[in-house]
């Protein structure tokens, strides 16, 4: 009988315990996990963790919106059989040589388990997910041009991600673990940042998590603020010497957190306007409020 994998996380990803479990029975039942969350809750980060943490490797299929599901199964290379058998020298009999497998084929015929990355599904057709049931189900895939079946010799550990652009199918969704990577409140947020920046001064990051919920907090966001790009801002603020008690009235380096115009205008028209009325009043109920919620 197999070992069972047990993921328990690692040092530089900070991980929740609902969290924990849906990887662990994600892998005990043998089924995908798919991960939603807005851009920038490590949604894609998990897949790296989750194979480092286990010792595997990880195969990463990225999804577009031009992908098919026969592209993460094989793919026959007519163009490059025709050009050999014209200019080449190879013996184009053996279509084994033209038969490139794609990223789920990989994870099938690994000889050692690995975690695949399914990254992005919503990016494809309505129909991608449907066409990838039978295999995932199966873990195996015929080759009509050679008459061969790619049987998994180790089951993958499937994660997905999907930014909920579109509905998933239902009969997918039934097959799958599911789990919501909520946004980082801001006690997990700071777990987050000392992980990347252990020396952060805590006077800085005490302030600009206090700016950085506020700007998530103001409505009609584009795109708001993501994990990633608070890391960035941070860096840029310790590295300017930035006073930290200047950080929420002024918003230095803003450009690190909003990266379109319209929401960078919207920001400081709104930072004016908390100015002009004068004296932040009960700044620090405010800020403890939004925290809380965003």
């Amino acid at each position: 009988m197999t070992e069972q994998l047990m993921f328990k996380g690692t040092k530089d990803y900070v991980i929740s315990d609902d969290l924990r479990n849906s990887v662990n029975i994600a892998i005990a039942l043998g089924r995908p996990l798919l991960i939603k969350g807005e851009p920038g809750t490590g949604k894609t980060l998990l897949a790296e963790c989750v194979a480092r943490s286990l010792g595997l490797k990880l195969i990463v299929w990225n999804i577009k919106s031009t992908t098919k599901a026969q592209d993460g199964l094989y793919v026959y290379d007519t163009v490059q059989r025709l050009y050999d058998s014209q200019f080449g020298d190879h013996d184009v009999s053996d279509i084994k040589h033209y038969i490139k497998l794609g990223k789920l084929g990989e994870a099938f015929a690994s000889e050692e388990r690995v975690v695949l990355l399914i990254d992005e599904i919503d990016k494809a057709d309505l129909e991608f997910p449907n066409d990838l049931l039978w295999e995932l189900d199966v873990m195996n895939f015929y080759i009509p041009e050679t008459g061969e079946t790619i049987s998994a010799k180790h089951r993958p550990i499937v994660i997905i991600t999907s930014n909920a652009e579109k509905e998933l199918p239902d009969a997918f969704l039934r097959r799958c673990i599911f789990h919501y990577i909520d946004f980082p409140d801001c006690e997990m947020m700071e777990k987050i940042v000392y992980v990347h920046y252990p020396d952060i001064q805590k006077k800085l990051l005490t302030e600009a998590l206090k700016a950085f919920y506020w700007v998530r907090s103001i409505p009609g966001l584009q795109k708001k603020p993501s994990t990633s790009e608070l890391l960035d801002w941070i860096q840029a603020l310790a590295l300017g010497g930035i006073a930290p008690e200047t950080i929420a009235k002024e918003l230095p380096f803003l450009g690190a957190l909003l990266k379109k115009n319209q929401d960078f205008e919207l920001t400081l028209r709104q930072l004016h306007s908390r100015s002009v009325d004068g004296k932040d009043r009960d700044k620090d109920k405010y800020y403890r409020s939004i925290m809380r919620g965003y």
